[in-house]
């Protein structure tokens, strides 16, 4: 991956998500990850990253094995190395301190750059049919993956870099090794004939690695062959003016399109059928004086200055006839180059396709899309799509995060009624509390007893001969006591003080888990409802799935002519939340406040133990959860039923 994420650097501000021409940023938990098989290499993020958190892969030390070893090393700089280095005055200062790294030859891109212009000029005189641009490789894997239909439009040109290399290698021999220098990100994984490529900022590194001034190293000229209009070619139109070709807006046919912004805007319109006798020249950057392998900060302007001040004086001192006689030798290379379409095998999605997701962000209406690029993504609709694709997250649309937090800071201002409920809440926590300390020393106290009452009661029981009438007396303490016994299992459950199981759970499948182990009447019908992003969270399988089963049994009683149950699975970024509803007869009132207090039951004597809600209230206090109730028992007021909401940390709490 040569352009990744330091996550512990990486805020939530989505600047490389709107920055990326690809969309090849994936957002994961609020941080920003780089989709590799998506990116196009520009290293527009690593730019615009404010933290440092995008960067791109180091590979100077591969460079620093090549020069310390016994072949000769190349260097290949290309022609905006005025934009970085314009503290010195003049470039042989440049020359001999990459020499003093340890490099043979250090020759100009530009040379290669004056080939390519004559290729492509040459090629735009003899073809009726219409090219784009092929020497800016993010603007080639850009064509391949996103617009593949115009990729047989794509100049069968090689890049300059490329073009030097075949140069260098046609001069020098094919063993020797070959280093691009340069503002360029993309040019590392460009071609298998470039042994390694670097940038400018790298380069500064390895001369201050090895301690490599202007003091201490020698001036001296670049080897040959030497550059000649090429070295414009890092600017706007600079392919143009390095072959000569007609420019003028009027009589011209050439459009030149730079950025994130103008060029895919460009290609649009191509691929539409709106650009037809046109070709393109394209940059991915605002020209290579920008590029991502340049120091951060400079300015566009001087940049383009500095390159056209070299250019100038270059001309100027130019040997025109060794330059073209250099021209000729080479121009019989072979610089061309297949270009194959690799789709980036993105599913295309519609409006229609993610209204359910505009839905959740508040765009129910086409008025409630404010297209404000917030998020990173130019239209409410490319966000939802992305959603949808699982590489954006609902959280990222500010408008919806305002409305929300609006929402929240309405909720905290709690009402009277609302405080008095936590109070009692509060409350019930202690009497649990208390309550679960004296059940586990009445049940450990009761057992022995009733072990001996239940064990002499069942002998009797079986000595007992039909028709006496001792029989029905010990058949009822026989009863009796077991149902003490299971009181008694109730306690010890209740008052239990097992640590938490935390496991990653499915909580669909511990829904579906859970109601395996109910028996449930014909009369009534249970449906669930799966609304979740993320269903996965840590929590404890067995405990939760007594605590489903519980409140799934409760409303199956509260409902003896039938009814419906409806489980309903949500969640948010922290969170997951289970809500049980029926359509039972409701908890009265005055009941309500009593609920989860131990051995508290409306159940008749002998169903039930007032233990259930109790142990469940208990569980999910144990995974750092609230659970809380809603009913209505008076048909005046509504649909008679009980729900019950459960929200549970998605971690351990």
């Amino acid at each position: 991956m040569l352009v990744y994420t330091i996550k512990e650097l990486c805020r939530t501000c989505y600047t490389c998500v709107r920055e990326c021409p690809a969309k090849a940023i994936r957002i994961v938990g609020g941080q920003a990850e780089v989709i590799d098989e998506r990116c196009i290499i520009c290293g527009n993020c690593t730019k615009v990253c404010s933290q440092g958190a995008k960067v791109f892969l180091n590979t100077s030390d591969r460079v620093k094995k090549f020069l310390d070893g016994k072949e000769d090393v190349a260097a290949i700089v290309a022609p905006s190395f005025p934009a970085e280095f314009s503290e010195l005055k003049d470039h042989k200062m440049l020359v001999g301190m990459i020499k003093s790294l340890g490099f043979r030859y250090v020759a100009e891109v530009s040379f290669g750059a004056d080939l390519v212009a004559e290729k492509f000029r040459k090629l735009i005189e003899e073809n009726k049919n219409y090219y784009i641009s092929s020497d800016c490789p993010s603007i080639v894997n850009y064509v391949k993956h996103y617009h593949p239909d115009l990729t047989d439009r794509l100049a069968p040109i090689v890049s300059p870099m490329v073009a030097m290399s075949r140069v260098m290698h046609e001069k020098h021999g094919k063993e020797l090794k070959v280093v691009f220098i340069g503002p360029c990100v993309a040019k590392k994984a460009e071609s298998n004939e470039i042994d390694e490529a670097i940038t400018f900022t790298e380069l500064r590194e390895l001369l201050a690695e090895r301690n490599i001034t202007v003091e201490n190293a020698s001036a001296c000229e670049f080897d040959e062959p030497l550059g000649g209009r090429g070295a414009i070619f890092p600017v706007t139109r600079g392919l143009l003016q390095t072959a000569n070709i007609n420019d003028d807006a009027v009589t011209g046919n050439i459009i030149a399109a730079e950025g994130r912004i103008d060029f895919q805007s460009a290609l649009k319109e191509m691929e539409a059928g709106l650009i037809k006798d046109q070709h393109m020249e394209l940059l991915c950057c605002e020209g290579c004086i920008m590029g991502p392998g340049l120091s951060k900060n400079g300015k566009q302007y001087n940049r383009r200055a500095l390159v056209s001040s070299y250019a100038s004086g270059k001309m100027k001192n130019l040997d025109t006839e060794s330059w073209k006689m250099a021209l000729d030798k080479y121009s019989e290379l072979d610089l061309s180059c297949n270009h194959r379409a690799e789709e980036a095998g993105i599913e295309e999605l519609q409006e229609a396709d993610v209204e359910d997701i505009l839905a959740r962000i508040g765009k129910k209406a086409k008025k409630d899309q404010l297209n404000c690029g917030a998020c990173g993504y130019e239209t409410c609709v490319e966000h939802a799509i992305a959603i949808k694709r699982g590489i954006a997250e609902v959280e990222m649309c500010l408008p919806y995060t305002i409305e929300k937090l609006h929402k929240s800071v309405k909720e905290l201002a709690l009402s009277n009624e609302k405080l008095s409920s936590m109070r009692q809440a509060l409350k019930q926590s202690e009497k649990l509390a208390h309550m679960g300390q004296l059940s586990a020393g009445i049940a450990h106290e009761l057992n022995n007893p009733l072990g001996v009452v239940i064990m002499y009661s069942n002998i009797l029981l079986e000595e007992a001969k039909d028709g006496d009438p001792v029989r029905e007396d010990l058949k009822l303490i026989v009863d009796q006591a077991g149902r003490c016994k299971t009181i008694v299992a109730g306690l010890l459950n209740f008052a239990r003080k097992n640590q938490v199981n935390h496991q990653l759970v499915n909580i669909k499948e511990l829904v579906k888990n859970s109601l395996e182990g109910v028996i449930v009447p014909r009369s009534v019908k249970i449906s669930v409802s799966d609304n979740t992003t993320n269903p996965e969270a840590l929590l404890d399988h067995e405990q939760m799935m007594q605590v489903i089963t519980n409140l799934v049994k409760n409303a199956i009683d509260a409902m003896p002519a039938g009814g419906s149950i409806n489980i309903s699975l949500e969640d948010t970024l922290s969170d997951v939340v289970i809500v049980i509803s029926d359509s039972g007869t409701g908890i009265k009132e005055e009941d309500r406040a009593k609920i989860f207090e131990p051995f508290f039951t409306t159940k008749s004597i002998g169903h039930g133990t007032g233990l259930g809600l109790a142990t469940a209230y208990g569980i999910v206090k144990m995974h750092k959860g609230q659970i809380t109730a809603e009913s209505n028992d008076n048909p005046a007021n509504g649909p008679t039923g009980t729900a019950f909401r459960i929200v549970l940390p998605r971690g351990r709490g």
